[in-house]
């Protein structure tokens, strides 16, 4: 039987569906990269100063949904085969996958009557996607994933309730967006906790000296502490026993990265961006269980701010750039364009952060730099890694 690797090669295809990373790091990035400022304009001149949809429910879904759906397929797409052995999806299957993908969004922007459609055409992206992460966990008997096919499915679930709720009740289906948020926030915590330390030992090993401590039980401890906090959050928001465990969970989570020698890894951001992203997310569950104990001090928006332009964004954008470089034959190191693209992405979360505790007038202002911050880190993405994303593999470096 063919190896992932070999497969691969013998794909003879456009080298954009030769690997799953591919067609959905380039579109999300692009796609990030419209939808806000799209978001900005109706958040700055008013609901009807397009003639699409992209007020504040399109941008909570679509930043949730779509532009997080889209990297998690890209990432898992490319992971996936390597954990169980199988042969990785391109060609005409990735193919189909990208074009509901797409469908989705477009019915997002334009939404087509009758009132069910948008939502049954979006969610079916999600959905599929899901149980082909499911088919290849079981087929692969690789039974240490079931809780990231588990954590895909609790996503394409909040969002098929996300699209129920806004038909059969409307307004902002608050606990959808939770726990598409929380499903999100927990597979950086998974799967970032993995690739962190392993990525830093990786670069620290050609150096020598202290290397990041090994997985063990108070790391399997940490994911079960955050995944009831974020359970609770989700469901119960902003009560004693939720706002509690969130606390308790970003204390651990960061002494966690306490543990994986980051003040080792300054020389290379490639490696260092990892931390931020890791860091980011602890400090979201912080600032969310503060804001349910506190709430007339720390603004609840912060916290889901923190979740989503600082864990979810800084921690993508980590990901995208060391995994690109590394499918595409490029060397593992970041230069001046990639340390930029972490310099706005972090740059725009801090300010979005920052905006929730700031009086109304100036936090329009903040909300506004923040957006084209954020929105410039995936033009420079797609700029820099995009003809990378579409042409064969190379050797050639960035």
């Amino acid at each position: 039987m063919a190896t992932s690797a070999e497969r691969i090669r013998a794909y003879k295809g456009p080298a954009l569906f030769s690997l799953g990373l591919r067609p959905f790091f380039l579109l999300g990035a692009i796609w990030s990269a419209i939808a806000v400022p799209l978001w900005i304009v109706t958040y700055a001149l008013g609901p009807d100063a397009l003639p699409v949809e992209a007020g504040l429910d399109f941008h909570v879904h679509e930043m949730t949904f779509g532009y997080g759906g889209a990297i998690v397929a890209g990432f898992l797409l490319t992971a996936v085969p390597n954990w169980t052995g199988r042969l990785p999806v391109c060609g005409g299957p990735l193919v189909a996958l990208v074009a509901l993908w797409i469908a989705g969004r477009a019915v997002m922007l334009f939404q087509p009557g009758p009132v069910w459609l948008p939502g049954a055409i979006e969610s079916a992206f999600l959905v599929s996607f899901a149980g082909l992460i499911w088919r290849e966990v079981i087929a692969g008997k690789n039974t240490r994933n079931v809780k990231v096919a588990a954590a895909v499915s609790a996503l394409a679930i909040a969002n098929m309730a996300f699209h129920w709720t806004s038909v059969m009740s409307g307004g902002m289906p608050q606990i959808a967006i939770r726990t598409g948020l929380a499903a999100l926030l927990f597979l950086i915590l998974l799967i970032g906790g993995r690739i962190t330390p392993s990525f830093t030992r990786n670069w620290l090993g050609k150096r020598g000296g202290a290397m990041p401590a090994p997985a063990g039980r108070y790391d399997s401890a940490v994911l079960i502490v955050s995944l009831a906090a974020l359970a609770g959050w989700a469901v119960t928001d902003g009560t004693p026993v939720a706002s509690v465990l969130l606390v308790a969970a970003g204390l651990l989570n960061l002494a966690r990265l306490a543990r994986w020698q980051v003040q080792r890894t300054l020389a290379e951001p490639l490696v260092t961006i990892l931390h931020a992203g890791y860091a980011w997310a602890a400090v979201a569950l912080l600032l969310l269980g503060f804001s349910g104990l506190f709430p007339e001090v720390i603004p609840r928006v912060a916290g889901v701010h923190a979740v989503g332009a600082g864990a979810i964004g800084v921690m993508t954008l980590a990901v995208m750039t060391r995994a690109t470089l590394g499918h595409t034959g490029l060397g593992l190191h970041a230069g001046w364009a990639t340390v930029l693209i972490y310099v706005l992405v972090n740059l725009g979360a801090l300010m979005r952060v920052a905006a929730a505790f700031q009086e109304a007038a100036i936090q329009t202002q903040t909300n506004i730099v923040a957006g084209a911050a954020w929105s410039a880190a995936f033009v420079t993405f797609a700029v820099v890694y995009g003809p990378r994303l579409i042409l064969p593999r190379s050797s050639r470096s960035l």
